[in-house]
């Protein structure tokens, strides 16, 4: 078995799963950079067996992928929807010599259009939060006026509290969580508004200025926003928590507990991991038992793809869970074991087994 990565050469993913794929004794993979994808690259051969990496963490990349249409500076908030027509794009070019992909292009595009997730797993009865209708984009109607339409829309569902989320974002840039109330208007974001335009930041910052969050929801809703009921989630301590958990071949493998103190957990964000046994406990046997269910109906969604992250979260008493997110890139989860295994190693022993098309083949004959 011989495998390809397309990926950014100096990223750390990339070096795992070489690590992974040499430490299984097979030969290292050839690394094809998504910079000569998007300058066109010859793709990979028929035959060939492509994981297709996050093109994420290289400034060049990001700006090929948006094209000329978006002259966009490093961590800017805009061309959201360019970056996403491109990462399409590039998959198509990988494809185009009749390679086979981990993750195919049409689970891809579900999986980095946060409407589009949404729509699939609500219809498969995967227990979701609630959505507004699309707020701006090109999905669907012209887009609407941005912070004006979405109170509108937050008043006739009488929902005081949401997550609004631009509709290809990652790592929860330019999400909000939003709060409205008697005593005024509240966000919680990682957008750091500028006279220069809007820019992603490590730091979670609180804007209560109406004016302030009118003009990031107006500046983000032309790429397309996805809103979401904000639901209340378990806590363990003082801080709130959700599980990201991989699901290789089907099957959940590797879960972080991710804990923080306000409304967004991601680690980057100086978040910490939680314990994943006291969750375990708090959520009780049954419980687990449940979620884990859900995340294998998740990845029987998507399995075209070797891999998917999803973001679970209980829901305050404990008793019943959601799917906030799944993540066609989750992987990342530095050292995290199961069975001995990271989440690199697993998911090559999943190719070298056997494990992965065997579960395809299953959940073929299931939907037959």
């Amino acid at each position: 078995m011989r495998l390809t990565v397309v990926g950014n050469p100096a990223n750390r993913r990339v070096a795992l799963f070489t690590r992974a794929v040499r430490a299984a004794g097979l030969p290292a993979p050839t690394v094809l950079p998504w910079a000569d994808v998007l300058t066109g690259a010859v793709p990979p051969p028929a035959g060939a067996l492509v994981r297709v990496d996050s093109p994420g963490e290289d400034p060049h990349v990001d700006r090929l992928l948006r094209g000329s249409a978006t002259a966009a500076r490093h961590g800017e908030l805009i061309g959201l929807a360019d970056a996403y027509a491109g990462l399409l794009a590039g998959l198509d070019r990988v494809a185009a010599g009749g390679a086979e992909l981990l993750n195919p292009s049409a689970d891809v595009a579900v999986l980095c259009d946060k409407r589009r997730c949404h729509a699939v797993l609500s219809a498969a009865g995967v227990p979701v939060p609630a959505a507004l209708p699309p707020v701006g984009g090109s999905a669907g109607p012209p887009p609407v006026g941005g912070y004006a339409a979405l109170r509108e829309a937050m008043a006739a569902a009488g929902w005081r509290r949401v997550f609004v989320k631009p509709a290809h974002g990652s790592s929860a840039a330019g999400v909000l969580a939003l709060a409205v109330g008697p005593r005024g208007v509240r966000a919680d974001t990682t957008v750091e508004p500028t006279p220069d335009g809007l820019f992603n930041s490590l730091r979670v910052r609180r804007h209560t200025d109406e004016a302030t969050i009118a003009a990031i929801v107006d500046r983000l809703a032309p790429d397309g926003l996805h809103v979401e009921r904000w639901l209340p989630k378990a806590g363990l301590r003082d801080r709130v928590v959700d599980v990201r958990v991989l699901v290789v071949a089907g099957r959940p493998t590797h879960a972080v507990v991710r804990a923080a103190r306000g409304p967004l957990t991601n680690l980057h964000l100086g978040n910490a991991r939680g314990d994943l046994a006291e969750l375990r406990a708090a959520a009780g046997p049954a419980g687990w038992s449940a979620a884990m269910e859900t995340c294998e109906r998740v990845a029987a969604r998507f399995a075209g793809s070797l891999h998917v992250g999803v973001d679970l979260m209980f829901l305050t008493g404990w008793r019943r869970h959601a799917v906030a997110e799944v993540n066609a890139f989750g992987d990342l989860l530095p050292g995290v074991l199961a069975d001995g295994r990271d989440s690199y190693a697993e998911q090559v022993h999943a190719l070298t087994t056997g494990r992965w098309r065997r579960w395809r083949a299953e959940v073929a004959a299931c939907a037959a």
